[in-house]
């Protein structure tokens, strides 16, 4: 079956690429390159599942962020490991760790390293609230503790709490494609992390209390889930999270819901916000 390729132009091209590409990693699209010299994320999805409107309507949402304009083309099978290979990079935060794809070579000196392969998952290491998560967890004494990744992804941030020997992680994602991506990561990196398939729900069905919780997600679901993420963690307990603008932050602080926690740490990259808060006793 041959498969369309659809050029988005932006301007800005960021951080709108980072939204476009999360986005759209929510519909049928199997494969995205980018491109910041010429402005432009191509997305590619199987001709069957295309739908202009879809794109469009995805799109509409940003009217008055930015100028979004997108092309579409039929185009013949794509070699997608090689689309995929030529536009991953390596990522290093500081020397606390390394992550990798399978084809990238080995590096000595970081004291934890990660092998992803995202496929559709989002959480490369890439995007600047996945680093700043990274950074966040570099502070902490895992050791013995319990852990709760919601939203995993590739379970990058479940695999890093494991080797910082965390006694017993959960990672939860409502994606199909990232349960099983992050089930294929966890194998591959040898870390004895459970996977979850489902959403909020599953945190109630799992039962128990977690001393640190992990959610790198927009900012109307955190909205949503706080009291969740309250009832199962630990009084002293840590919540991280990022997955929302520097904008936001003051309004997630407000929010009644954290009135609970006092905010420890505070991080900012580009236009991208992280969170440390520590629950109150």
């Amino acid at each position: 079956m041959d498969y369309i390729e659809v050029s988005i132009t932006l301007n800005p091209f960021r951080p709108f690429n980072e939204i476009v590409v999360a986005q759209l990693g929510e519909m049928p699209f199997d494969s995205f390159t980018e491109d910041e010299d010429d402005s432009m994320v191509k997305a590619y999805i199987l001709e069957d599942d295309y739908a202009a409107a879809d794109v469009q309507n995805a799109f509409d949402q940003f009217a008055g962020l930015v100028e979004i304009s997108f092309t579409a083309a039929k185009i013949e099978k794509v070699n997608w490991n090689q689309q995929w290979e030529d536009n991953f990079d390596a990522v290093e935060v500081g020397d606390f760790c390394y992550v990798r794809a399978p084809f990238h070579p080995e590096k000595p000196n970081f004291l934890h390293k990660i092998i992803i392969e995202p496929k559709m998952s989002f959480g490369t290491g890439h995007h600047q609230t996945t680093q700043m998560m990274i950074e966040l967890m570099e502070s902490i004494d895992f050791k013995g503790k319990s852990v709760l990744d919601m939203g995993s992804g590739t379970g990058i941030l479940a695999i890093l709490a494991k080797k910082m020997n965390a006694e017993k992680v959960d990672g939860i994602d409502v994606e199909e494609w990232a349960f099983e991506n992050m089930k294929e990561n966890f194998e591959r990196n040898n870390t004895a992390v459970s996977a979850f398939y489902g959403g909020e729900e599953v945190i109630s069905s799992i039962g128990g209390q977690y001393d640190v919780i992990i959610a790198n997600i927009n900012k109307n679901i955190l909205l949503s889930q706080f009291e969740t993420y309250n009832a199962h963690l630990k009084k002293g307990g840590l919540l991280l999270l990022s997955g929302f603008y520097v904008t936001d932050a003051d309004d997630l602080i407000a929010a009644e819901e954290l009135a609970r926690f006092t905010v420890i740490d505070k991080l900012e990259k580009e236009t991208w916000c992280g969170l440390k808060l520590q629950k109150n006793g």
